[in-house]
């Protein structure tokens, strides 16, 4: 748990980065690294973001992974909505179809050693 349940906050900044805020103990932030989250050098400690230029579909499934591996550590976390890959009131779309699983012929017998 953070220090005295202080609320970790994963939100989208001004200029249209995904940044965490709140108090981050190690295990929060070995979540957050896993979940793509960098760690810069700043005034007051640390920015913690994801990655620039990956595209709004990755950032916002990465913000909800983490959010979602915060959540079942028991962490309390708030993501903000515009975040989810899927707002809610929408259906998430159906996953890919996949082919059928390909199955290996049997061999051809070998003729009879002599």
């Amino acid at each position: 748990m953070t220090p005295c349940g202080e609320t970790i906050h994963i939100t989208r900044g001004r200029g249209g980065e995904v940044e965490v805020t709140g108090t981050i103990d190690a295990f929060a932030r070995d979540i957050l690294l896993r979940a793509g989250f960098l760690f810069l050098p700043a005034l007051r400690g640390h920015w913690i973001r994801l990655p620039f230029d990956l595209g709004q579909g990755w950032e916002n499934e990465h913000a909800a992974w983490a959010a979602d591996m915060l959540t079942a550590a028991r962490y309390p976390v708030h993501l903000d909505p515009g975040l989810r890959p899927h707002p809610p009131g929408q259906e998430a779309p159906a996953a890919p179809s996949r082919p059928p699983a390909m199955t290996a012929d049997a061999p051809p017998s070998r003729p009879p050693r002599r």
